[in-house]
């Protein structure tokens, strides 16, 4: 009977790494114009991304995916997936934009002086300069978020996407074993969480930067 539980709950891990594939990178983009914005763009810019952030951060997340679902639903045929794997990557950006905020301004401030001073543009700079450094840095704090938006992902289960938690959620209905079918769920997710940390961890180790020994 387990392994009945897990081939059937499994059919849903598809829906559930599709929703994530779709709201992480977007929160990502989003994220990235937003800390962007909120570093260079000036002070009223600056304070408009702050309030988007602390409201969006300040709302429990199912709250905030309903509130979008129907939002995105008014006026557009979208479906129950799109609908919440985007309601979640605009909550997922407004954590987003923190994480890359800090990663930008954990940049020495030299280092955009010694840009200019060498005849790049402020735009040329942040691209090429300051970007590639902290995108680097933001690797840390990013995998935690990789793995919220994961587990977030079973919240679309409340507009009727039929991912893991759903369909746990069936099987613990139809067969009155709620231990096993949620137990076989948690399983799935730890593999896939789990599996995200440690592929995110040698991201991170391939990606850094060397010490200067002669620093």
């Amino acid at each position: 009977m387990l392994v009945q539980f897990f081939q059937y709950i499994l059919e849903g891990t598809a829906v559930t790494l599709a929703v994530t594939l779709v709201a992480l990178p977007m929160g990502l983009i989003l994220g990235l114009v937003l800390a962007l914005v909120h570093v260079y763009g000036g002070r009223v810019l600056s304070g408009i991304v702050t309030v988007y952030s602390v409201m969006m951060r300040g709302v429990p997340p199912l709250v905030l995916l309903f509130i979008l679902y129907f939002v995105f639903s008014q006026g557009i045929n979208l479906t129950e997936f799109l609908a919440g794997s985007i309601a979640l990557g605009v909550i997922s950006s407004a954590y987003q934009t923190e994480i890359l905020r800090g990663a930008i301004l954990a940049v020495s401030g030299g280092q955009m002086l010694a840009a200019r001073a060498i005849g790049l543009t402020r735009l040329q700079a942040v691209r090429y300069v300051v970007l590639p450094q902290a995108l680097r840095l933001a690797i840390p704090p990013w995998s935690n978020e990789a793995s919220i938006v994961l587990k977030d992902s079973s919240l679309v289960y409340a507009i009727g996407v039929a991912e893991i938690l759903r369909r746990a959620q069936q099987l613990s209905a139809s067969t009155q074993q709620p231990f096993l079918a949620f137990g076989a769920a948690a399983l799935i997710y730890f593999v896939l969480v789990f599996s995200t940390n440690r592929l995110l961890d040698l991201l991170e180790r391939r990606t850094r930067i060397p010490a200067n020994p002669y620093a």
